[in-house]
C-alpha cells in the first residue's frame, strides 16, 4: 500500500462498513477500530421516536466518539496501520439528519470544540448504495434496535452522505459503490479493491467494481 497508515472506511447505515474494514484489516494486518454503537443507551428509544429522543442519542455519539478518537491518540498505535469503521465526521452528518434547528445550533457549538485535535484518515473508502439495497441489508442483519428504521429515513440519512462527500476535499477519499458487489463473500471484488488501495492516492476517486463494469 501506497504510505496509507489509517484508512476509514464510511457509509451510511446497512452500507457494509463494518464487515470491509474487518477484512482489510485482517488483509493489511492492521490494528481495528470499530464504533461502539450499541453502548448508546438512547439509540432504540431514537429510531421509536426520533424527534423526542434525538439530541441526547447524538450527543452521547459525539461524546462516545471523541473519547474514542482521544484514546487512540493517547497510545503509540498511530505507528501502526489502522483500519476504522467510521470517521469522526460522519457524528456532523447524523446529526444534520437527526436534530432541529435550535438543537443543531447547540450540536455544533459542542462539536467546534471537541473536533480541533482529532487526527485525520490518511484515507475514507466511502461505500454507497442506494437506500432501497441500505434498508435490505439493514433488514437482513436483524438487530433488535433497528427494527423500526423506515425507508424515509434511509433515504435523509444517504442523501446527506452524498452531499457532503461530493464536497469532501480534507483527504484523499474513494467513492465505491456498493449496490451489486460483494466483499464479504467474492474473493474477486475483494481482490479487485485491495488492488486499488496499491495505487497513490490524492483529491477524491470514484471506482467502478469489477461486478458493476
Amino acid at each position: 500500500m501506497a504510505e496509507i497508515d489509517y484508512i476509514a472506511v464510511e457509509g451510511a447505515i446497512g452500507a457494509g462498513k463494518t464487515s470491509l474494514a474487518k477484512i482489510l484489516a485482517e488483509k493489511l494486518e492492521a490494528k481495528l477500530i470499530l464504533e461502539e454503537t450499541e453502548e448508546n443507551p438512547f439509540l432504540s428509544d431514537f429510531y421509536k421516536n426520533k424527534e423526542r429522543h434525538a439530541f441526547q442519542t447524538q450527543i452521547f455519539f459525539l461524546l462516545s466518539r471523541y473519547r474514542q478518537q482521544q484514546d487512540l491518540f493517547a497510545t503509540d498505535l498511530f505507528q501502526k496501520k489502522l483500519i476504522s469503521d467510521y470517521f469522526f465526521d460522519k457524528d456532523r452528518i447524523f446529526a444534520s439528519v437527526a436534530l432541529g434547528s435550535n438543537e443543531f445550533y447547540l450540536y455544533e457549538r459542542l462539536l467546534s470544540i471537541l473536533e480541533k485535535d482529532i487526527p485525520r484518515p490518511d484515507l475514507v473508502i466511502y461505500l454507497q448504495a442506494n437506500p432501497e439495497v441500505l434498508l435490505k441489508r439493514i433488514k437482513e442483519r436483524e438487530r433488535p434496535y433497528e427494527k423500526n428504521i423506515d425507508l424515509e429515513y434511509v433515504r435523509a440519512l444517504n442523501e446527506a452522505y452524498n452531499y457532503y462527500f461530493f464536497h469532501y476535499a480534507k483527504t484523499p477519499l474513494l467513492v465505491v459503490n456498493t449496490d451489486r458487489i460483494d466483499f464479504v463473500h467474492n474473493e474477486d471484488d475483494l481482490d479487485d479493491l485491495l488492488q486499488q488501495l496499491k495505487k497513490p492516492h490524492a483529491g477524491t476517486k470514484y471506482y467502478v467494481p469489477m461486478g458493476e463494469k
